[in-house]
């Protein structure tokens, strides 16, 4: 029996597909050939991922697609010793080498991402296989990418020989902002847009909102920030920033009010894995 599941990032396009999963939308079910079986929702760590994202998944998308049959099961990266790992405490270990976030570095292009790989992708990929994945039958795996997002698809990497990864919002149409009335029409809240309080990927109105209206989050990220370049520095290789301007984050970063020129021109790239974002 093939497994089907929805990659749940907690944001506002999975959210659309953990609704129609379990409203048993048919046109939903005909793209990914029949019922979904589960939500997968890859959680970096509670000292990574945003708290209001942590508080919809729990609070609300958890309890009201149990209610309609659907489960959404919180993963977690392990380690080798059976015990949790998260991205925050990936970036703070001195014996690993690499930077486990794209941070910027250069002329201000982001590095690679190894978290997505470590901490959504490998996490779901090891429940597909736990739970009878194969490569003979591999696990239909649902992705949100609506169409106005389609390039971060024809971008994504393929999935692990024992996943078939599929995308429904763009077989059926589905802009963000019907992915917003699909949410609103089910009694939901909507979500604010998924991904780590830290990433390098935040616009910088984004950055400058966290540093008005959440101080002890935007003063965490400038102490990762800290930590990298503190670790680049024992290995003598060129700092690494959060923003594109190649400064401190609070050098580089004002409160909203004394945003620096351009903000608003400034792009908000996504992980191409459909993993965060969604």
């Amino acid at each position: 029996m093939t497994i089907r599941t929805i990659s749940y990032g907690g944001g506002v396009q999975s959210t659309a597909m953990v609704v129609l999963a379990a409203t048993r939308d048919p046109g939903f079910e005909e793209v990914m050939g029949g019922p979904v079986d589960a939500a997968l929702f890859a959680n970096v760590g509670d000292d990574s991922e945003h708290p209001g994202s942590l508080e919809f998944v729990r609070e609300h998308a958890i309890p009201w697609a149990a209610e309609r049959g659907l489960a959404i099961h919180e993963l977690h990266r392990v380690n080798r010793e059976g015990e949790r790992e998260t991205l925050w405490q990936r970036v703070f270990r001195d014996d690993y080498k690499t930077i486990a976030i794209p941070a910027r570095g250069g002329n201000g292009a982001p590095l690679g991402r190894d978290c997505t790989n470590h901490f959504k992708v490998a996490v779901v990929a090891k429940w597909h296989r736990q739970n009878g994945a194969t490569r003979d039958n591999p696990a239909r795996v649902a992705i949100g990418i609506s169409v106005d997002e389609m390039e971060r698809a024809s971008g994504a990497k393929k999935g692990r020989p024992h996943e078939e990864r599929v995308y429904p919002l763009l077989e059926l149409g589905f802009t963000r902002s019907d992915c917003h009335d699909i949410i609103r029409g089910s009694g939901l809240p909507t979500p604010r847009k998924s991904s780590c309080y830290f990433c390098p990927f935040h616009r910088p109105t984004t950055w400058s909102e966290m540093r008005r209206d959440e101080p002890t989050l935007f003063w965490q990220s400038v102490a990762l920030e800290t930590k990298v370049n503190y670790k680049q520095a024992l290995r003598e290789r060129d700092p690494l920033y959060l923003t594109r301007f190649m400064r401190p984050l609070d050098e580089a970063i004002g409160e909203a009010q004394d945003q620096l020129p351009g903000f608003e021109s400034i792009g908000e790239g996504g992980c191409d894995e459909g993993y965060c974002f969604t």
